[in-house]
């Protein structure tokens, strides 16, 4: 049984990390009405952003959930960074093409390479880690559940626990979620209805970019920094995606903490005599996915249709 916890600790940790980056993702695609594979690269922007910060900041000064405030101020400058890296993207390459969405999916591919391009050129191709100290679990969860669940890994959830409330708070109850939510629905009647859906679309940048750029900066913390991590993780962002509900933003959040979940779970199908390596992970997330879609076509919060 403490065996399963932590890997279900561990779970919560790593779809804390999918769900930051499913719903940047799953704006664009609602809002935008394209696929933006340049997405995995934004969350790289955002680490690579808060490595520069935190190195210029430093570490020293008081601490929240035992990472130093520099640390905080570096993930707020990977989100600004990777908003503004985004909405500069939008203003110079996408708003000025005229194309349908494939050739907005394409530039997207292209956008991607330059990300990743840009980060090589600075950084190199060596992995790096942020200065931070390397922290033990926490003592009263490990005390009361045997679970090693470490402060790094803590600060993670709680904070994108703030940031998916605050998003949800933005949609639901604000006049920019409302317009949001109407552009989503129908664009044109939108502007007919004076929605200045252009505003809306750079809004929509912004969050989303600033979603990945945090989920970026905290797959850093969780793992270590190289240009390709952002990539890597793409595909298992999108399948979240699909598995909420291509488009839905609550969809994405369910479909993150599933695949999340699934992925990190895998180690358990050994410990019952099932012989799969947990470097097959993906693979066993991905056909989860295909067979919940079996059954609901258009995914967990898509509706029913077939």
């Amino acid at each position: 049984m403490p065996q399963l916890l932590n890997y279900l600790a561990n779970g919560l940790v790593f779809s804390s990390i999918i769900v930051l980056g499913a719903i940047g993702l799953s704006l664009v695609y609602s809002i935008a009405n394209f696929a933006n594979f340049a997405h995995g690269d934004t969350m790289s922007v955002g680490a690579y952003a808060a490595l520069v910060t935190l190195g210029a900041v430093g570490t020293a000064g008081p601490e929240i959930l035992e990472l130093p405030v520099g640390f905080y101020a570096a993930l707020v400058a990977g989100i600004a960074v990777a908003a503004v890296v985004a909405v500069l993207t939008h203003v110079v390459v996408y708003r000025p093409l005229d194309t349908d969405s494939i050739g907005m999916l394409i530039t997207s591919i292209g956008v991607a390479f330059v990300y990743r391009a840009a980060i090589q050129l600075q950084f190199g191709n060596d992995f790096r880690e942020y200065d931070v100290d390397i922290l033990r679990p926490v003592p009263w969860i490990e005390d009361a559940t045997g679970v090693t669940l470490t402060e790094h890994e803590l600060a993670i959830v709680v904070v994108t626990a703030v940031l998916v409330v605050g998003l949800h708070l933005l949609l639901q109850y604000t006049t920019l979620g409302r317009k949001m939510r109407a552009t989503a629905d129908n664009e044109d009647l939108a502007k007919i209805s004076g929605i200045r859906t252009d505003r809306v679309i750079t809004s929509m940048w912004v969050i989303g970019a600033g979603l990945a750029g945090a989920a970026g900066v905290f797959l850093g913390l969780f793992n270590q920094l190289g240009p390709r991590m952002g990539f890597d993780l793409l595909l298992v962002v999108f399948a979240a995606v699909i598995l909420g509900g291509i488009g839905s933003v609550y969809g994405a959040m369910a479909g993150g903490f599933l695949i999340g979940m699934l992925n990190r779970l895998t180690p358990v199908l050994s410990d019952v005599g099932i012989p799969i390596k947990p470097a097959y992970a993906n693979a066993i997330a991905f056909v989860i996915m295909v067979l919940v879609l079996l059954v609901r076509p258009r995914g967990i919060a898509g509706g029913d249709g077939g």
